[in-house]
């Protein structure tokens, strides 16, 4: 396969492609809509995932698996959820095959296994997670429950891109229930926080927490606090949510509780989640025209040493250095690989190592073993150097800091760089043709004024963010009176 890949000036959403398949994070499925995750793929995203179920542990949440199947009429109690998801969804009618009379060796739906009761494949799980819930909360000493599953769903998208947009994906979902409503609020922002620190801090991407407008909103949510990252064609994307979901679901599916005072009152909720979207962020965010470029912290890989070598005897000499080597960089923590595979040469493996993202490349011969020292390449900006052998781990060590931060404050300065005031239509429109990014623009705060912004643009909102600013204005559109500018982008 070719591993020229196309720049992104000349197809950006091209290049993306080029480089989840040829950065072999995931391959096209027999099944329309859905992708196969290739191990490299599946390495970041167990990395990401760890990191990830740390910090929900951390702060005080437990794994537990639920259902892939929901009963029709479960899925239906909570109406504006189910109406949000009913475009979407995948429905399981039947539970038997059997041989077809009138074309040989080919299979139909046997008309007698028809379900009793229809089965939803999960688009979301709060269905059928308030609905256990309800035998599992009777008391205030219950709460409060929180909750996450690391599961897929499936959401049936006619429009899909790898890692973006897929009829199946991975995720987390968590799901608690609490005694009061600021209980509730509080880990609704609680989880937002641990987002945006697991994106920024893991990641290196720069978000903009704020809260959706209703628009927006999560089917069933009384508000949605989000996350929003910028990539580097100018379109935000939305890289978490946290919902607070008020007492709309334990009503639907009568979830009570005997509070302190002994009387009976509602749960109050909250639902949260990340996917293998992040995926996609994180090769929007960072990659360059060279292939994929990944933060040191979720690499797969986060060194691979190359050996260059004539004949047996240095390679053996090289392989005994670079097993030393390896062991000081695995003592400290470091995923490494050494690649002396002899089908492929030197020049190949740079340029494949290049290409899957890996942060830092040692290569080594035998002239620089007289010298003692080693190349040492950096992925991000290409920069190489030649440094001592002496201290050669703490140096890749602190070495693979200073990328992690490097990139996170070169994705900061493009994001701030792109977020641009509006004071007109006029001027919003041609920020939005001829910039991109975040536009801060003051709206009247209806809802049909943001429909009609989205029609005549294809921007929405993408958040009001925490702690806004309060400033008098007048909307973009309609000349209404404003008292805060809110954050609208193009998005993925």
């Amino acid at each position: 396969m070719s591993k020229e890949i196309t720049s992104r000036a000349a197809d950006y959403s091209q290049w993306y492609n080029d480089l989840v398949i040829k950065g072999e994070l995931a391959d096209y499925s027999a099944v329309r809509g859905c992708m196969v995750i290739k191990p490299y793929g599946y390495a970041l995203w167990e990395n990401m995932r760890d990191a990830l179920d740390k910090m929900f542990k951390d702060t005080g949440h437990v794994n537990a698996y639920f259902p892939l199947f929901v009963p029709k009429s479960l899925f239906e109690a909570e109406e504006k959820n189910a109406e949000g998801f009913a475009k979407e969804c995948a429905i399981v009618t039947h539970y038997r095959l059997k041989a077809d009379p009138d074309n040989k060796g080919k299979l139909m739906v046997d008309p007698e296994a028809r379900l009793e009761e229809e089965l939803v494949v999960r688009p979301t799980s709060e269905a059928i997670i308030w609905n256990t819930y309800k035998g599992w909360i009777q008391s205030y000493r219950d709460l409060p429950l929180l909750i996450n599953q690391w599961a897929n769903v499936v959401r049936w998208e006619m429009r899909t891109r790898l890692f973006l947009r897929t009829a199946e994906f991975l995720w987390q979902e968590g799901h608690t229930a609490h005694a009061t409503k600021a209980e509730a609020i509080e880990e609704t922002e609680k989880m937002l926080h641990v987002y945006a620190d697991f994106v920024e801090n893991w990641m290196a991407v720069p978000v903009i927490k704020g809260v959706k407008s209703a628009n927006e909103r999560f089917a069933g949510a009384e508000d949605t606090y989000c996350i929003e990252a910028l990539m580097q064609d100018g379109k935000a994307l939305q890289a978490g949510t946290s919902h607070f979901l008020g007492q709309n679901f334990a009503k639907a599916f009568d979830v009570k509780f005997s509070n302190k005072e002994n009387q009976l009152d509602y749960v109050w909720a909250t639902s949260w989640g990340v996917s293998t979207r992040l995926v996609g962020a994180l090769v929007m965010a960072h990659s360059d025209d060279q292939g994929l470029v990944l933060p040191p912290k979720i690499a797969p890989l986060q060194v691979v040493i190359v050996p260059i070598y004539k004949g047996d005897e240095q390679k053996a000499m090289i392989g005994a250095k670079a097993d030393a080597i390896i062991k000081e960089l695995k003592a400290l923590g470091i995923r490494v690989k050494y690649d002396d595979n002899e089908n492929t040469r030197p020049g190949w493996k740079f340029a494949e190592y290049e290409m899957k993202g890996v942060p830092v490349r040692l290569a080594l011969g035998a002239r620089d073993m007289e010298k003692n020292e080693i190349e040492v390449a950096r992925r991000d900006t290409k920069e190489k150097r030649v440094v001592s052998l002496d201290g050669i781990a703490r140096y890749v060590d602190s070495l693979l800091k200073d990328i992690q931060q490097s990139m996170f404050n070169k994705a900061l300065a493009y994001r701030d760089e792109h977020i641009t005031k509006a004071d007109s239509w006029d001027e919003f429109v041609k920020l939005l043709d001829e910039k991109g990014g975040f536009i801060s623009a003051h709206w009247d705060g209806t809802g049909e004024t943001e429909d009609a912004i989205k029609e005549k643009t294809k921007a929405t909102i993408r958040c009001i963010p925490l702690n806004n600013e309060q400033e008098t204005g007048q909307c973009i559109l309609t000349g209404k009176p404003s008292t805060q500018r809110v954050l609208f982008a193009r998005a993925y």
